[in-house]
C-alpha cells in the first residue's frame, strides 16, 4: 500500500470539503482546534462554499480541489471537513495516478466512506477512517478519541490491539480468528457502491460496519444487498461498530442486533459488535489498508501495520 508520513508538530493538514457544507462560524472553531493540536491548516475554498443547499460546490469544484491539496507540496495531510452527502458524485473526476504518486495520510469517516474505497482500491492507498473537522474536532474531543486520532496521525507504527473506553464491552457474535487488510466504513455508503467500479472488495479482508439514524429495516435492507453482493461470503472476518439512533421509529420488532444475527452470523465468519468507531459518543481512528488480527473469540482487534511511514 501506499502510505502517507506520519505528521508532526507544524506539518500543514489540508481542510477540503468533499460532501455537504458547514458554517464559517463552526468551520473557524474546527480551524483553531487543529491548531491547538500543533498543526497549520490550509483551508480549501470549498469549504466556504454551498451549491444546491446540501453541497460544498459543484462536484467538479469538490474533486478539483482534493486532486489539489494531494499534489500541493505544502499539504502534508489532508482532512475533510465533514460528512453528509456527495462524495461519490467526485469519484469519476478524482486523479487516482497523481493520489498514488503523491501519497498522503487521509482523514475522514461516514461519507467518505467512498472515497476510502475508491483510494485503497484504485490508488491503493492506506486511509484512516476517523474524526472529522466540522462534524467532531470543532465542538471537542472526548480524551480517548483523541488519543487514539492524535496516535495515528503522528506514530509510524501499528495501533495494535483496540481497548474500547470503559463501560463499552466489546461482544463476539462469532467465534474464530481471522486476518486480513480493514475496509469498509459506512453501510449506507457501502451499500451505494455495489455495482459500480468503487464497489468495497472484501476478498480475505476484514470488513468494518457502522451507520446512524438507520432503522433496522433499513439495515436489513442494505446488509441484503451487501449478502446478495457477495460481501460477506468473500470476507475474512467482520468489526461491527456503533449504530447511534437506529432504533424502529414507529412499529415493534427487530433491532440492530437481530438484524446482524439473521443475515451476517450464518456465514460464520469471525465477527465482533460495539466497537466504538462511527457516530457515537466515541469515534476511535482506524487505519484502513493495512493489516490486522482479528481474534472473534477473545473479542480483540489489533492493527498489525502502521497507517503512515
Amino acid at each position: 500500500m501506499n502510505k502517507g508520513k506520519a505528521l508532526r508538530a507544524g506539518d500543514t493538514i489540508g481542510l477540503v470539503a468533499t460532501s455537504s457544507p458547514a458554517t464559517e462560524e463552526v468551520l473557524g472553531k474546527a480551524v483553531a482546534a487543529i491548531m491547538e493540536m500543533g498543526f497549520k491548516v490550509k483551508v480549501g475554498q470549498t469549504c466556504y462554499e454551498t451549491y444546491g443547499g446540501y453541497l460544498a460546490g459543484t462536484p467538479e469544484q469538490r474533486a478539483g480541489e482534493l486532486n489539489a491539496m494531494f499534489a500541493d507540496d505544502e499539504v502534508d495531510g489532508i482532512m475533510c471537513m465533514r460528512g453528509g452527502y456527495g462524495s461519490p458524485q467526485i469519484l469519476p473526476l478524482l486523479d487516482y495516478d497523481l493520489i498514488a504518486q503523491n501519497p498522503k495520510l487521509f482523514v475522514g469517516y461516514s461519507d467518505i466512506t467512498a472515497l476510502h474505497a475508491a483510494f485503497g482500491q484504485v490508488s491503493h492507498l492506506a486511509t484512516l477512517h476517523g474524526p472529522m473537522a466540522t462534524s467532531d474536532i470543532a465542538h471537542g474531543l472526548d480524551d480517548w478519541t483523541r488519543q487514539y486520532l492524535l496516535r495515528a496521525l503522528t506514530r509510524p507504527e501499528p495501533l495494535g490491539p483496540i481497548i474500547n473506553p470503559p463501560g463499552e464491552d466489546i461482544l463476539c457474535l462469532v467465534e474464530g480468528q481471522a486476518y486480513g487488510p480493514i475496509v469498509g466504513g459506512n453501510l449506507a455508503l457501502i451499500a451505494t457502491l455495489m455495482g459500480t467500479p468503487y464497489q468495497v472488495d472484501t476478498r480475505g479482508k476484514i470488513l468494518f460496519l457502522e451507520d446512524i439514524d438507520e432503522e433496522p429495516y433499513r439495515v436489513d435492507r442494505m446488509l441484503t444487498q451487501l449478502a446478495l453482493g457477495g460481501l460477506f461470503a468473500d470476507c475474512a472476518g467482520i468489526v461491527i461498530g456503533t449504530w447511534t439512533n437506529c432504533e424502529p421509529k414507529k412499529r415493534e420488532g427487530f433491532s440492530v442486533w437481530d438484524v446482524f444475527q439473521n443475515i451476517v452470523v450464518p456465514y460464520g465468519k469471525p465477527t465482533i459488535w460495539n466497537v466504538q468507531i462511527g457516530h457515537g459518543s466515541y469515534n476511535m481512528a482506524l487505519p484502513f489498508g493495512v493489516e490486522a488480527t482479528l481474534d472473534a473469540t477473545s473479542r480483540i482487534l489489533a492493527v498489525e501495520e502502521s497507517v503512515t511511514v
